[in-house]
């Protein structure tokens, strides 16, 4: 392997290697031989069965900025290509192309002498944060002032994401030969009463991050359709940009008891640290950044846009890319501590 590889170049690689979540193992070696090779301190920090977040930084300073971002993707793997413009396939934006901005920025701030910098790329993102969340425990967390996570932002620095909220509801009824509907009680009935209240529901709304948004994801229930359903569940996604407990205030009011409320997992509303001359952003989709509360102050930018992220046309241009990189090298000279 060349000693140093072109962001264009580097993201290629990146793409070539599959690392669905849950595959993230090649990717990760990959990365740590790249970076030995270069010189940096690697840990590859175990998280689950061949499943490892990669945290680098250089052997003489203390990473007081850290550059992080996620190296699973979500399926299916989709080899890369590219053109005179823009690289294709999975992960070209989220978030290999990032890893080799970061990984670009990274070496440059170094030839120019800036050396307390790290490197924090973990697995699961795009499931549960797993990965952030063990990440958040490692002793190099204290030493970190600033996080700079990437994510595709079009370039532009966020100034905060949406938390978020999955809500699972279960309606239970009493199974009945169809033939005869009173003498049971349809549980997929029920639920969607309580469905359509949830619908009817003013959601908050932020000045900074605009509205609530809920999506009813998943519906399931029943077993034939001659027969009364006797069990329903359906699965909501929230977008939130208040605190979570008031949104749970909500949709208990509108169900009403008609259902079982699960609360599977949530991540709250993140503010960003901003950057004075940066094009600026609000961004709905969640990241590991709520799961980092010990890396320091977090900021959010990255190259590539969320529009093209988990579609089959997933790209990236290459000038974005080398924007990516003076972005991040511009970012680490402003936030440089005096130290």
């Amino acid at each position: 392997m060349e000693r140093v590889l072109d962001p264009v170049t580097l993201t290629r690689r990146l793409v070539d290697i599959p690392s669905v979540t849950g595959e993230e193992h090649d990717v990760g070696l990959f990365l740590a031989d790249y970076l030995d090779g270069l010189g940096w301190r690697v840990e590859l920090q175990p998280v689950a069965d061949r499943r490892n977040n990669l945290i680098a930084h250089l052997p003489d300073a203390p990473p007081r900025i850290v550059f992080s971002t996620h190296m699973d993707t979500v399926p299916p793997f989709i080899e890369s290509r590219e053109d005179d413009q823009r690289i294709y396939g999975r992960g070209a934006c989220d978030a290999k192309g990032i890893i080799a901005a970061q990984a670009t920025a990274a070496e440059r701030l170094r030839a120019e002498g800036i050396r307390c910098l790290g490197l924090l790329w973990t697995v699961d993102e795009e499931l549960g944060s797993l990965g952030a969340q063990k990440a958040n425990r490692h002793p190099l967390a204290s030493e970190c002032r600033f996080m700079i996570n990437g994510e595709p932002t079009d370039n532009k620095l966020a100034l905060g994401t949406k938390g978020a909220l999955h809500v699972r509801l279960t309606a239970v009824g009493r199974a009945a030969h169809s033939a005869y509907p009173e003498q049971g009680e349809s549980a997929i009935e029920k639920l969607l009463d309580a469905l359509a209240d949830v619908r009817r529901i003013n959601w908050p709304t932020d000045p900074l991050l605009g509205p609530t948004t809920c999506n009813i994801g998943v519906i399931q229930g029943g077993t034939r359709p001659n027969v009364v359903p006797d069990l329903a569940r359906a699965d909501l996604h929230i977008r939130l940009v208040t605190e979570a407990d008031a949104v749970k205030r909500l949709i208990e009011r509108a169900i009403a008891g008609r259902a079982a409320i699960e609360y599977v997992a949530a991540s709250p509303v993140v503010r960003m640290t901003t950057v004075d001359g940066f094009d600026t952003c609000i961004v709905r989709f969640a990241t590991d950044v709520p799961h980092l509360s010990n890396w320091g102050r977090p900021l959010l930018l990255g190259p590539g846009s969320i529009l093209v992220a988990h579609t089959p046309h997933e790209q990236i241009a290459k000038n974005e890319l080398h924007r990516a990189v003076a972005l991040y090298m511009e970012l680490a000279r402003r936030l440089r501590p005096a130290d």
